[in-house]
C-alpha cells in the first residue's frame, strides 16, 4: 500500500543571529491512510516543527514531503494554503477559536474558504456539532463554554467537511483528566468512522497510548518508532 504521507530526509535548522539550531536531523518515515499516528517527545524535542513540516506550516531546510503524492515542499504559499483547505483539519491545544463568533460560525469558517453555500455550510456545522454532543450549542459564544466543550467545537471545525488527515497538537493540554479522556476518545472514534488519518504532537505518554503508531522523537530524530498493529515492523530510527 502506497502512504499517504512520505517524508524523506527532512532537516530543519533555524539561524539565530550567528548560532544554527538544528530542529531537525534527517527524519524518513511513511504514514498511511487510517494511520493514527502520535509524535512524542519532550518541549524542544522537534515535534512540533515536525508537525509544522508537515502540514505546510514552514518549509525544510532540506528534504521532500509527499501528501497523497503531492510534493508539498515545493508548493508556494498560496499553493500550500489551498491545499490545507481542501484537505487537513487542525485541533489547537489553545482552542483558536474566534470569540465574537458563535460555536456554529467558528465551525463554518474552514467551509467558507472552500467556497460552500451558507445553507450547506450551516446543515454541515449543526451536523459536527451534533456528531461531538454539542447539539443546541450552536449559538453559544466561546466565553458561554467550558474548555471542554470549547475544545469539542474545535474538534467539530477541524472535522467538518471530512478533510483526509487531522493535526492535533497537544489537544488535552488545557484540560482535566476526566474531560482529556472524554475528549481524545471522541477525536478517535470520529477520525476511525471516517477513515481519516490522525497525526497526534504530544508530550504526554498517556496520549500517546490513544495512536497506533508511537514516534518518539529527541533532539531532533526519531530514536524510535512503536507500532502496535504490526509490532513486527517495530524498528529504531535515525
Amino acid at each position: 500500500m502506497e502512504p499517504l504521507i512520505k517524508v524523506r530526509n527532512i532537516r530543519k535548522i533555524y539561524r539565530m543571529g550567528e548560532e544554527r539550531v538544528i530542529a531537525l536531523d534527517d527524519i524518513s518515515l511513511d504514514i498511511f491512510r487510517g494511520d493514527i499516528v502520535c509524535f512524542l517527545g519532550t518541549p524542544g524535542s522537534g515535534k512540533s516543527t515536525f508537525l509544522n513540516m508537515v502540514a505546510g506550516l514552514e518549509k525544510p531546510t532540506r528534504g521532500e514531503i509527499y501528501i497523497g503524492g503531492v510534493p508539498i515542499h515545493k508548493l508556494n504559499e498560496e499553493q500550500i494554503t489551498l491545499f490545507r483547505q481542501k484537505n487537513i483539519g487542525f485541533i489547537f491545544q489553545a482552542y483558536h477559536l474566534m470569540p465574537m463568533l458563535t460555536a456554529e460560525e467558528n465551525v463554518m469558517m474552514p467551509l467558507i474558504f472552500r467556497n460552500v453555500p451558507n445553507k450547506e455550510r450551516k446543515r454541515l456545522a449543526h451536523e459536527a456539532l451534533e456528531q461531538v454532543g454539542l447539539k443546541g450549542y450552536e449559538k453559544r459564544k466561546p466565553t458561554q463554554m467550558s474548555g471542554g466543550q470549547q475544545q469539542r467545537v474545535g474538534i467539530a471545525r477541524a472535522l467538518v467537511g471530512s478533510p483526509k488527515i487531522i493535526f492535533a497538537d497537544e489537544p488535552t493540554g488545557n484540560l482535566d483528566s476526566n474531560t482529556t479522556k472524554e475528549v481524545m476518545e471522541l477525536i478517535i472514534r470520529e477520525v476511525k468512522e471516517k477513515g481519516q488519518t490522525l497525526i497526534i504532537v504530544t508530550h504526554d505518554r498517556s496520549i500517546a497510548e490513544y495512536a497506533t503508531k508511537i514516534v518518539t522523537i529527541q533532539d531532533g530524530n526519531i530514536i524510535s518508532i512503536q507500532d502496535k498493529e504490526r509490532p513486527a515492523e517495530e524498528a529504531q530510527a535515525k
